[in-house]
């Protein structure tokens, strides 16, 4: 089984696909099949660390701008860390 995926590359994912959102890099549509990616590797790995540090990992994410309202919510409950 491959190792965990440190939250800290899990935020630095969500900011690669907030730069190409901004960035006009992705055709419609795009930046959500890059998420539900991004998600499925969660899923199969697992994320290192626990519920506490996930949300404030999205909470700090939130803040900066790298993921709105609905992705913050959609996230949390993906992870199941609402």
């Amino acid at each position: 089984m491959a190792s965990a995926v440190t939250i800290e590359r899990f935020v630095k994912e969500l900011e690669k696909l907030h730069a190409g959102m901004t960035g006009g890099g992705y055709k419609p549509g795009e930046y959500d099949q890059r998420l539900a990616r991004t998600l499925q590797e969660l899923r199969k790995r697992g994320i290192e660390g626990d519920r506490k540090d996930v949300i404030a990992a999205l909470d700090s994410a939130h803040d900066r701008g790298v993921i709105t309202d609905s992705v913050k919510v959609h996230l949390e409950k993906r992870l199941g860390v609402v």
